[in-house]
């Protein structure tokens, strides 16, 4: 039986078998082992034949994510303190309503990718501050 990647929609042929997959999230990335499918060779979509595999990649997609969520709350915390800021001033600074930073900072809303940025940014270079006020 022949199956073809659906992602690439180009011929190409999927594999079945069991390999360790690497899969990220948010900048976080893990190996899963023994994850068993039809898997494509050029863009590595997996169609999944067992729930186990799937349960596994899926679980591991969601640790990498929160993982991630409690990275960025610290670098904002660590950022916005270095540059004292009040967290009001951080939100109005990216734009954020006033309680955007708090939430943020714990881990209950999940900043945009642009805003994570700005704040490493500044960390490293707390004298920008000035070209944003």
């Amino acid at each position: 039986m022949s199956k073809f990647c659906l992602q690439c929609d180009d011929g190409t042929k999927l594999k079945l078998q069991t390999k360790d997959v690497t899969v990220e999230a948010r900048g976080e990335s893990c190996v899963v082992p023994k994850v068993t499918g039809w898997h494509c060779p050029v863009c590595g979509d997996i169609e999944y034949t067992d729930n186990d595999s799937s349960d596994r990649v899926w679980n591991a997609i969601e640790a990498m994510g929160e993982k991630a969520k409690a990275r960025d709350a610290a670098l904002l915390a660590h950022a916005r303190k270095r540059l004292k800021l009040t967290q009001k001033q951080a939100a109005e600074l990216t734009g954020g309503g006033h309680n955007a930073f708090s939430r943020y900072e714990r881990g209950e809303a999940v900043p945009m990718r642009a805003v994570v940025n700005l704040f490493k940014i500044l960390d490293k270079h707390p004298e920008l501050i000035k070209e944003l006020s």
